[in-house]
């Protein structure tokens, strides 16, 4: 566990995560709760009947082992279930319940959203289970989700109601939540497009096995240009999270510091709470001792070195493109002139290509292809500074909305040839 969250008091973790759910629109201000059990073995969850949207602190209820409850409210009507699982699953220490609107859709289906969708979400999540429907509150839906936790099971889709995700902390079940509602939305959008393509045992075990071996760079210090842009790279990473253009457990974003070196997301890091003393600074072969840049540093590095115009690189998982890189969909950037220029003609890269070592993934983007998608990976986006880089990635998941929204009303009409002609001649200069 990351020590700064070993050292949150339960109460304000609970807050603080829950005001993420809320503001994602993953909740009701009426429903959902989460709970921490200490290591006391006290339960720290959210109260019954009070606003989700304006928690505070002293809204947390406790209670001990022996069941004495500690607070302003009553705890919460489905106490049942997060004391069954913690009976179950002794390593279960946070949960999540929720209705985020994705994972609602499969529950009312009895569905389960597949996770071998991409990397992350089976690497976070592993495999769903289901939980019988049973009157919320019950012993009897306390009973069905304890029995698919104690299957070794980590996330629960229930029927007609939503989804419950354990973890160490409240933090891993907040991701687990997460990469499991982003791969429910991905499948509900890619099946307008057309067939949605799974990863096999092979190419989930190709992204496992990826590994960065740095040597260690000495300390130097960091000037005035360094500081600049790890500020506004901390500025955009927390702003693509905001955006749900990025999410919390995925995705690296850079930028070129000179010639020879760069600055990367860590790996393994919440995204959304980085700060600039996360960020790594890699310099040829060797990177900041005692951090651990990106997995995807390689392909970074690849890119800044075969193309010295590019300043700024984003690996990314927003769920319209996505949805298109786990089908065989074309993303047409031909629909609007910003679309066009932004992005050109978007193409794809086979799945696997920017783990190689090789740096193949360098012969795929550049500044004239500038916007590419990653098969069952998201999508890659590179640009001369980091706000035009983070512009591209907007508008790469705004054209991806609109062409699936399109769908439903009518025929696609992109631009006609004479049309791209014209914007070429006016803006990219032929």
């Amino acid at each position: 566990m990351d020590r700064q969250r070993e050292l949150v008091h339960p109460r304000d973790e609970i807050i603080q995560t829950m005001e993420r759910i809320y503001r994602h629109r993953m909740t009701t201000t009426s429903g959902g709760n989460l709970s921490i059990r200490d290591g006391n073995g006290d339960i720290w969850i959210t109260p019954a009947r009070i606003d989700k949207g304006s928690l505070t602190r002293r809204d947390v209820v406790r209670i001990a082992p022996d069941e004495t409850v500690d607070g302003l409210h009553r705890p919460s009507s489905e106490f049942p279930f997060h004391r069954a699982v913690y009976a179950k699953r002794p390593d279960i220490r946070a949960i999540v319940h929720a209705h985020p609107v994705a994972l609602v859709a499969f529950s009312i289906c009895r569905s389960l959203p597949d996770t071998r969708l991409f990397h992350q979400a089976w690497s976070v999540c592993g495999e769903a289970g289901f939980a019988p429907y049973a009157l919320p509150g019950s012993q009897k839906l306390a009973n069905h989700i304890a029995e698919a936790f104690a299957s070794g099971l980590n996330c629960a889709i229930l029927e007609n109601h939503g989804v419950v995700v354990g973890g160490e902390s409240l933090s891993e079940a907040y991701q687990r939540f997460e990469s499991l509602e982003f791969a429910a939305r991905t499948i509900i959008k890619a099946r307008l497009l057309g067939t949605v393509r799974y990863l096999t045992d092979e190419q989930l075990a190709l992204a496992e096995q990826r590994k960065i071996d740095l040597q260690s760079l000495c300390h130097t210090p960091a000037n005035s240009h360094e500081k600049e842009l790890r500020r506004q790279l901390c500025e955009f990473v927390r702003r693509g999270c905001r955006q749900r253009l990025l999410i919390s457990t995925e995705g690296s974003f850079s930028v070129r510091l000179d010639n020879e070196s760069f600055l990367i997301t860590p790996s393994q890091r919440d995204r959304s709470t980085l700060d600039i003393e996360d960020l790594v600074l890699v310099r040829g072969e060797a990177c900041e001792s005692h951090k651990h840049p990106s997995r995807a540093t390689l392909a970074h590095r690849a890119i800044y070195l075969r193309h010295p115009d590019v300043e700024a690189i984003i690996f990314a998982h927003p769920v319209n493109a996505t949805a298109f890189s786990v089908t065989d969909a074309a993303l047409d950037a031909r629909t609007i002139p910003e679309s066009y220029l932004f992005l050109k003609d978007v193409s794809r890269v086979p799945h696997g290509m920017h783990y190689l070592a090789s740096g193949a993934i360098a012969d795929h983007v550049s500044m004239q292809v500038p916007a590419v998608l990653l098969e069952n990976d998201g999508c890659l986006v590179v640009g001369i500074s980091i706000l035009d880089t983070f512009d591209r990635l907007e508008v790469l998941e705004t054209t991806a909305e609109a062409i699936i929204n399109s769908r439903s009303i009518g025929t696609i009409t992109p631009m006609p040839d004479e049309v791209i002609k014209e914007l070429r001649l006016a803006f990219l200069g032929g």
